[in-house]
């Protein structure tokens, strides 16, 4: 069986910093992370009243299927206190989110965010 190289994007801003490196820690746990994006700093979408968030990409390999990765991101943001009552474009502790599943955009938010397209170019021209 072959791994699935996926880009998945990581979203925070409440202790972002933090938070960021947690997330990218865990997801070490599940997944062999390739490479992961500079981050950018970028002001909210939708609920404009909540401080910037923090941006970027890890590509990763896993012979997980796409739902078994899914079900693996709901945790890592569980573990990590997500609030699933916050309304959808509230603050929020970690987002995560695939982009590109081996190579195929999967995510409509890729071609209406600059931020995310850069960081998905940044881990995929490298690897």
């Amino acid at each position: 069986m072959h791994d699935n190289k996926v880009v998945i994007g990581l979203g925070s801003n409440i202790d972002a910093v933090i938070n960021m490196g947690r997330a990218i820690h865990l997801l070490g746990l599940r997944v062999k992370i390739i490479a992961v994006s500079s981050f950018e700093s970028t002001p909210p979408i939708g609920i404009t009243d909540q401080p910037d968030f923090l941006n970027g990409a890890v590509l990763v390999e896993t012979p997980l299927t796409r739902e078994q990765l899914d079900f693996e991101l709901k945790s890592v943001e569980d573990e990590m206190g997500r609030d699933r009552t916050l309304p959808k474009d509230g603050p929020r502790v970690i987002d995560l989110d695939i982009i590109t599943w081996n190579e195929a955009v999967v995510d409509n938010d890729f071609y209406e965010r600059d931020f995310l397209r850069r960081a998905v170019a940044e881990v995929i021209v490298r690897n």
